[in-house]
C-alpha cells in the first residue's frame, strides 16, 4: 500500500490555477489532481494560512473519495488563503468565483467546504455570473449531457442540496429548518460506525463516543449516533467543551446541537479548551468522531484513546491524524493497526455522494431517498473492505488498498 501512496501523492496535478486578488491580500489555488472521467470534483474552503500543498492535498483526498462516492471523475478542491471573519469575505469571494468560472462551466465541480457556505454563498454567487449550478462542470465534461438531460440532472441537483428536510428522522427538532447540505455529512459518518458493527459484530446501543469539533459535521454524527443508543460522553471544541461520563441524552445532545452559535458549541459548564483538551483524551470510550480541522490528532491522544478502551475511528474530518503526509504518515498507521479507523473517503462521502445521486438518471429528490443512498454507499465500500479483511484492524489499510488500485 505504501508503494501505491507514494506513486499516486507525488504524481504532480495535472492542473494547478493561481489566483491573487486585486483588491486585498487574499490569494486563491484551484488544484485538479487530473480529469479522470472527463472532470474534477471538490469544495472551496477559506481559512487564514491555507497553502497550495494544503489544497494539492485536499484535491488527491477528493479523487481518492470518488472511488466511493462516484462519479468516477479526478479530484479538485479550491482553496483562499484569507480571513474568512473578515468583512470583505463576500468581495473576495465574488471575485474568486468570477476567476475560476471558465473552469466551473466547462469541467470542474465545486461546493462548500471549511468556512464556505455551499447555500447561501456558492450557489448564490456562481449563478449570478451565469452558471447553472456548481456542479455544472461535471454534467458538462463527465456527463457530455444533452440539453435535455443537463436540464433534468441540474433540475435535480439544486432541488436536492437545498431542500429543506421535512422528514423528522432527519432533523433535530427546532424552530430552524436544515437542508440535506447541513445534516448529511454527519449522517454518513454516524452510518458508518452503525455499519461498522453491524458488519464487524458488535451492538452499538450503550457503546460512549468522544466528538471532536461542534460543525455541521460533528453535532449532526453525535445526533444521529444518539438516537442509536450511543452514549456522548465528550465533547472537545476550539474553545472549550463538555463531559459528561454517563452520557447525554438524545434531548441534551439535540439541545446542544440547535444551541451552537454558528458552528461552536455553546454549552452550561463549558471546561475552558485547556481544560478539556487535559481530561478527554482518557475519558472510556468505545467510539470517536473528528470532525473537526484536519492533522490535529497527536499520537499521544491517539495513544491515550486506545488504552482507554477505544474500539473505532469513524473519520469526519479530512486526513485528522497530526502527520505530515498527504494520507496516512506514522500516526495514521499506528492506529490503524490498535482499532478500527474508517477512513475519511468513506465516512465522509455523504455530500459527494449526494452530488453523484442527484446527477444519476433515476435519482428520488425525498429525504428517504437521498439520506438510503449515502447509507447504502457506505455499507457496500465497508462490506467490500470486510470482503477483504474481517479483522478489526488495518481497515484504513484495506480500503486504501481497494481505492488506489483503481487510480494508479
Amino acid at each position: 500500500m505504501q508503494e501505491l501512496l507514494k506513486k499516486f501523492e507525488n504524481k504532480k496535478p495535472e492542473i494547478t490555477f493561481e489566483w491573487s486578488d486585486s483588491e486585498s491580500e487574499a490569494e486563491g489555488w484551484v488544484v485538479i489532481n487530473s480529469l479522470r472521467g472527463g472532470a474534477a470534483g471538490g469544495g472551496t474552503r477559506m481559512r487564514k494560512g491555507l497553502d497550495k500543498r494544503e489544497v494539492e492535498s485536499l484535491a488527491k483526498t477528493m479523487e481518492v473519495k470518488f472511488t466511493v462516492s462516484g462519479p468516477a471523475i479526478g479530484g479538485a478542491k479550491s482553496g483562499i488563503n484569507f480571513d474568512p471573519n473578515d468583512p470583505r469575505k463576500d468581495e473576495v469571494l465574488r471575485r474568486w468565483y468570477k476567476a475560476v468560472m471558465p473552469l466551473l462551466k466547462n469541467y470542474y465541480g465545486t461546493g462548500g467546504d471549511l468556512n464556505v457556505d455551499e447555500i447561501h454563498e456558492v450557489i448564490p454567487i456562481t449563478e449570478s455570473y451565469g452558471l447553472w449550478h456548481p456542479q455544472e462542470g461535471v454534467v458538462n465534461g463527465h456527463f457530455h449531457a444533452t440539453e435535455p438531460e443537463k436540464i433534468r440532472k441540474i433540475g435535480q441537483l439544486r432541488q436536492g442540496v437545498s431542500k429543506v428536510l421535512e422528514d423528522p428522522h432527519f432533523t433535530p427538532n427546532g424552530p430552524k429548518k436544515y437542508t440535506v447540505a447541513d445534516m448529511i455529512t454527519g449522517f454518513g459518518v454516524a452510518e458508518a460506525v452503525r455499519h461498522y458493527y453491524q458488519i464487524w459484530g458488535g451492538d452499538i446501543k450503550g457503546k460512549r463516543a468522544i466528538i471532536q469539533g461542534w460543525g455541521n459535521v460533528g453535532a449532526a454524527a453525535a445526533c444521529f449516533l444518539a438516537v442509536e443508543g450511543v452514549k456522548i460522553v465528550g465533547i472537545i471544541d476550539r474553545d472549550g467543551g463538555v463531559i459528561n461520563e454517563a452520557g447525554y441524552s438524545i434531548d441534551e445532545v439535540r439541545e446542544l446541537f440547535l444551541n451552537r452559535n454558528g458552528n461552536k458549541l455553546v454549552a452550561d459548564n463549558q471546561l475552558s479548551f485547556d481544560e478539556i483538551n487535559q481530561k478527554i483524551w482518557d475519558l472510556k470510550s468505545e467510539i470517536f468522531i473528528p470532525a473537526a480541522s484536519s492533522r490535529l490528532i497527536t499520537q499521544d491522544q491517539a495513544e491515550k484513546m486506545v488504552n482507554s478502551g477505544l474500539e473505532v475511528i469513524s473519520c469526519g474530518a479530512n486526513v485528522p491524524f497530526a502527520d505530515p503526509e498527504i494520507f496516512f504518515g506514522p500516526t495514521g498507521v499506528w492506529t490503524d493497526q490498535r482499532v478500527s479507523v474508517i477512513p475519511d473517503f468513506i465516512a465522509n462521502c455523504g455530500m459527494a455522494r449526494v452530488f453523484a445521486y442527484l446527477m444519476s438518471d433515476n435519482a428520488e429528490v425525498t429525504d428517504m431517498a437521498i439520506f438510503t443512498d449515502v447509507s447504502e454507499t457506505i455499507e457496500k465500500a465497508l462490506k467490500n473492505v470486510h470482503s477483504r479483511n474481517s479483522e478489526k484492524v488495518k481497515l484504513a489499510e484495506t480500503s486504501f488498498n481497494i481505492a488506489l488500485a483503481q487510480l494508479v
